[in-house]
Formats: structure tokens, sequence, C-alpha cells
């Protein structure tokens, strides 16, 4: 990849220090003094990167690469090219994302769209809301009556913040999205055009139409949650939607009113999530899975991608399929679907022969 402007290189750290900062193993000592820069896919890795490898399909990229050091766990050293520093790790994915935001630290929060702190005078505070010192107001920004923001907080250009929004300290708001009627706490950051709070989806049908439904509730963000870009939670019907501690949260993601996410989540892209649902602790969902309302999930599941989830999983279970159901039994499935597909495809062709 040629020179990165967005986020350049690193001044450089010896291999010494990084191996101390990650708690990682440094094999040859004469390398110690080598200097890292940057972070790079072992396909293309040059002098002053540092890449990792996680099982032996990265044999043959090995033979070219040039990377100042390589992070991997001691069962795959073998295979590591004598020129090359073994940064030895028994869980390298971990510690080279340590590396990454210790090499690109500005790469970890939503990138500024102007340069400068405080407050743009071409945004809108209103008088009655509370900003600690720190806290950053972009172009173009609104913040509503009697909202709270902490201190190091940043408020992207175009960003809406809600009257009486509390945002902890840390955060980010990127630009355009929107925060109404939620209790954000420290270290969360929401991501270009996320949508945070509306009202959720609830209707009554009545002699001349739909009615809409009073949705009351709030949204509340623990600590340290990443939301993407143009996803939406809606808030609350009567109680309200809750989204646990180092939950993350992918791109155009849907959560309706009423769900509870627990913590340490991960729901990849095109998730759709409908209300009063419960997810437990450590859950992870593949992209474009469609979770039923008013069912639970347990902790440490697993869903597989495309999935429709219609009924509760178990706390461990791993599911998938249409409906979902656990693996083992969806893999059966498709195998004999597979199967029988493949002995009509024979049966025509023996007739067609």
């Amino acid at each position: 990849m040629d020179n990165n402007d967005f986020f350049p290189p690193h001044d450089g750290v010896s291999l010494r220090e990084l191996a101390s900062y990650l708690g990682a193993e440094l094999l040859d000592e004469t390398k110690a003094e080598r200097l890292v820069r940057s972070v790079s896919p072992v396909s293309r890795a040059g002098e002053g990167d540092v890449c990792y490898i996680l099982s032996r399909k990265f044999r043959d990229e090995l033979e070219t690469c040039n990377a100042t050091a390589i992070l991997c766990e001691p069962a795959l050293q073998p295979l590591i090219p004598s020129h090359i520093a073994i940064l030895s790790t028994p869980k390298p994915h971990t510690a080279f994302a340590r590396a990454g935001a210790f090499l690109h630290p500005k790469a970890m929060r939503v990138v500024p769209t102007v340069s400068g702190e405080g407050i743009s005078p071409a945004a809108y505070v209103d008088p009655t809301a509370r900003l600690e010192a720190g806290v950053t107001v972009e172009p173009m920004a609104v913040i509503g009556a009697h909202a709270e923001i902490g201190s190091g907080t940043r408020i992207g250009a175009g960003a809406v913040i809600g009257a009486d929004v509390k945002i902890g300290r840390n955060c980010c708001v990127a630009p355009t999205a929107s925060v109404m009627c939620a209790l954000i706490g420290n270290g969360v950051i929401i991501h270009n055009g996320a949508r945070i709070g509306q009202d959720g989806f609830g209707f009554a049908p009545g002699p001349a139409g739909m009615l809409k439904m009073v949705q009351i509730g709030r949204v509340i963000i623990q600590d340290n949650v990443e939301i993407g870009a143009n996803t939406t939670i809606d808030r609350g019907a009567m109680d309200d939607t809750v989204i646990g501690e180092g939950t993350k949260i992918d791109n155009q993601v849907q959560v309706g009113h009423n769900v509870r996410i627990g913590r340490h989540c991960a729901f990849a892209s095109g998730v759709g999530i409908a209300g009063s649902t419960r997810i437990g602790d450590g859950v992870q969902i593949g992209g474009a899975t469609g979770v039923n309302g008013h069912i639970t999930i347990g902790n440490g599941a697993q869903i597989g991608a495309a999935a429709a989830v219609i009924g509760s999983v178990p706390a461990g279970a791993r599911f998938g399929g249409h409906p979902a159901r656990p693996m083992q039994d969806y893999l059966r499935d498709m195998a004999e679907v597979l199967a029988r597909s493949d002995e009509r495809s024979k049966k025509r062709g023996k007739r067609n022969g």
C-alpha cells in the first residue's frame, strides 16, 4: 500500500519496547533494537512492519514476507524465515490488535472533521446544556437543552444531541449521528449516521388504520460500547433499550425497542433484532441474521451468518440456518440436501445421455 496520509506510520518503537508492551517474548535479542512503525498483512509486509499469523495456511506468503517482526504462537515458529524477528505469544490476534492501537492511536477513535479543540462558533449549544472542560464540538453540531457531556468527548460535525441526553467522558459521536432520549456511558464510540433513541416500531390496528403506540422509554448504552455507521437503536416503549458494557455493533444493524443486550457481545453488519428480545453476555451474531422478538439468547451463544432466529437459543449453543437450529443439525441437513441434489443431477445426466 502507498504511503497513507490518513494514518501515517509511527515514529518508530524498538522490538524490545513493543515486546514488553504486548507481554510477548522476543526470541532473538540481537534484533531488539529494530524499529517497527506500522502494521501490515503478511502478504505485503515490509521493513518496519509487524504482522501476525494464526495458522499454517500462511506458509506460502511467508516466503516473500519482509516484515520486521511477526507475532505467532510457539507451534508456528518453525515456519518463520530467519530474517524476521519472532514475537512469541499464545494469543497473536489479541497482541496484534494491541500493537495496532499502539502504533496508530488516531485510528482507534472517530477521525476529526476539523482540527483543533473546543466548541466551534459554527455549532449550536443550548445555554442550559452542561459541557465539562475538554469537550470538543465541531461545526454545525447541535447540543439540545439540559444535555450533559463529559470531558474528552468529541461531537462531530452535523451531529445532533437531543435535549436531556447525557454522554460520559472520552466518547466520540461522529458526524451526522443523532442521539436522542439516551444515557451514554464512558468511552463509547458512535459512528457516522448512527441513529440512537428514535421511537420504536409499535402500532395497533384500529378502525381507521394503524394507531401509533406511545414510546416513552430510553436507550441506555454502557461503557466502551462501539456502534457502527448507520446503525439504529430504538428507544424503549415503556421500558429501556439497553446495550451492555463492551459490546461492539457493526454498521447497518437494527436494534428494536426494549431489547436488552448483555456485556461484550459482537454483532456483524445487517443484523436485525426485533423488540423485547433478551441477549446475554458474550453473544456473537453473524451478518444479515434476523432475530425474532420476545425471545432469549443465552450467554455465550453463537449464531451463524444469515440465520433466521425464531425461538430462544440456550446459553453456549451454536445455531445457524433457516430456521436457526443447532449448528450440527443444520450442517447435517445441508449435507443431506446437497446429496439429494447431486443424486438428481446424476439421474438427469443419465437420462440425457
